[in-house]
């Protein structure tokens, strides 16, 4: 595997291909999909309407903290392991 895609450049890089997926995939719904989408609440708070701005928002909000979150975390235990480790050395 070449330097560019690995570790976390890749994750990272893998984490924003799948939020800007959902963010497509939510407009193509709000384009497309049938006449009679209800609103969507954003987080409980945010009311967006079923349009193609409104339904990508709301994918890539949504799936950005929901994934965002544990990598976030995941990337934090990883470097108090790393550090750890190097103490210990």
């Amino acid at each position: 595997m070449s330097e560019t895609f690995r570790g976390r450049s890749f994750v990272v890089g893998f984490y924003l291909t799948i939020v800007a997926l959902t963010g497509a995939i939510g407009a193509v719904l709000g384009a497309v999909g049938p006449e009679d989408l209800t609103p969507v609440k954003l987080l409980g708070v945010v009311t967006l309407q079923p349009t193609p701005l409104g339904l990508a928002v709301y994918g890539v909000v949504t799936v950005g903290i929901a994934l965002g979150i544990p990598l976030a975390l995941v990337v934090v235990v990883s470097e108090v392991a790393d550090a750890e480790s190097a103490e210990e050395t």
